[in-house]
């Protein structure tokens, strides 16, 4: 695949994160020696965009390398011909995100970005627009490589692997590295001596085993992971130490994102008290835009600036270009990501989307065989998967009797009156961004 003029096309382009991705690229560019990276917006996202896009352009000229950003509102134009497209978009902004997390908590369940309603309600808003992507992809790059960052990422990959056309699709996060990165902090020694083996769904990944230079090292990691002091690996998460009789049986590393439903109980208490005192993490985070963006707009700023680590986007830049690089270079190192599971975990449908670790091939990710999951962890997978394949279908047909359905079965609502009630409030407040399913009801006003 080796060529020489590249282009990548970042949907999303004025997010907060760019910096990020634009470090990875000027790190990594003696292996993908990227020529255009193009920057693509929505109109309301345009003061954004050229604010961050401004300096994108100063930490490449700072690099001094040759590579060329552009900045556009026209999505078709930054498409075309790319090689990869890499999205990292949030239909209807942090706005969208706040009600997702604050609705849900009036009726005493949680409220978070890709779990439970708030999951369920980004899915919907998001799967009918990348949908949109991947039949202009088919069209105007139909050999580029979808790289999906747009939460929630399970959900999205599942969706494009079941109702678009395109097959080269890659579903990213950044918890299992955000997770290798705690391990070698945990063991004081270097991320590169770390490998961990990730098996199950985007944000419900258990680490099977770990090793330290080849060796297993789970033992010792899951010794030291049952000290309460030893918490939560991601930035976003404001996480508590696990019981050390429950981390001890189940013998695998937790993702942070399980503390909603290891610790339901206590995450919902914690969501209560914080969205009363500081707000939800949707309306901190907006502060910590605020902060961000008026960061970037100073001329003299030509690097990523270490704040942006606080807002939960950390090491993306490695997962995203390094994935990226390994697909270009047919590298086939180990990573986890978001693909479609062709069998290797037993109890998951072969046609469904897993989060794995793969050889990354120019050909895409090889998932290694896992086998079956561990008995403790497989039920619970099983319904989260149960639940994004419902929350898929109900985004794209617009059916509202799936989109109940698919709550009700999520483990954190506790029946399907509440889950009703959730879905009812919650389609009236994002009306805007699901015609998919008002359409239907106007028409059968009619």
């Amino acid at each position: 695949m080796q060529k020489e003029n590249l282009k990548v096309a970042t949907i999303g382009g004025g997010s907060s994160y760019t910096p990020e991705l634009v470090e990875g690229f000027i790190k990594r560019y003696d292996e993908f020696p990227l020529t255009e990276l193009w920057l693509v917006d929505i109109e309301e996202g345009k003061e954004k965009l050229e604010i961050v896009g401004d300096l994108a352009k100063r930490m490449v000229q700072k690099a001094g390398l040759p590579i060329n950003v552009h900045l556009t509102l026209n999505r078709r134009e930054a498409l075309k011909n790319a090689d990869f497209v890499t999205t990292q978009f949030r239909v209807g902004g942090l706005d969208a995100r706040a009600k997702d997390e604050r609705i849900p908590l009036k009726y005493g369940v949680i409220g978070q970005e890709t779990n439970g309603p708030g999951g369920l309600f980004k899915g919907l808003r998001t799967i009918p627009v990348i949908l949109e992507v991947t039949k202009e992809m088919e069209e105007l790059c139909p050999d580029a490589w979808l790289i999906n960052f747009t939460n929630p990422a399970g959900m999205v990959t599942e969706a494009v692997l079941r109702y678009s056309n395109i097959d080269r699709v890659v579903g990213l996060c950044n918890v299992p590295i955000g997770m290798e990165m705690g391990v070698a902090k945990l063991l004081d020694v270097d991320h590169s001596r770390i490998r961990i083996d990730f098996a199950g769904l985007n944000h419900m990944v258990y680490g099977l085993d770990v090793y330290l230079d080849g060796v297993s090292v789970k033992e010792e990691v899951i010794r030291k992971l049952s000290d309460p002091e030893n918490i939560s690996f991601v930035k976003n998460i404001d996480g508590m130490g696990w019981q050390p009789e429950f981390i001890q049986a189940l013998n695998a590393l937790t993702c942070p994102y399980h503390m909603y439903y290891y610790k339901s109980k206590e995450m919902l208490d914690k969501a209560i008290d914080s969205s009363k005192k500081e707000g939800t993490r949707a309306e901190v985070v907006q502060q910590l835009e605020k902060e961000l963006f008026e960061l970037y707009k100073d001329k003299d700023l030509d690097i990523k600036p270490p704040q942006l680590e606080e807002r939960g986007g950390a090491y993306y830049s490695d997962a995203a270009v390094r994935l990226i690089t390994s697909i270009y270079t047919d590298k086939r190192d180990i990573q986890p990501v978001n693909t479609m599971n062709r069998g290797a975990i037993a109890s998951i449908p072969d046609d469904s989307a897993i989060e794995t670790s793969c050889v990354i091939t120019k050909d895409g990710p090889i998932p290694l065989a896992v086998g079956d999951l561990p008995v403790a962890a497989r039920g619970l997978v099983q319904q989260i998967k149960s639940f994004e394949r419902i929350s898929a279908e109900a985004a794209v047909t617009g059916d509202y009797n799936k989109a109940v359905l698919a709550l009700t079965i999520n483990p954190l609502t506790p029946s399907d009156v509440i889950a009703k009630q959730i879905v009812d409030e919650m389609m009236e407040a994002h009306e805007e961004y699901l015609s998919q399913f008002f359409k239907k009801e106007k028409a059968h006003l009619k």
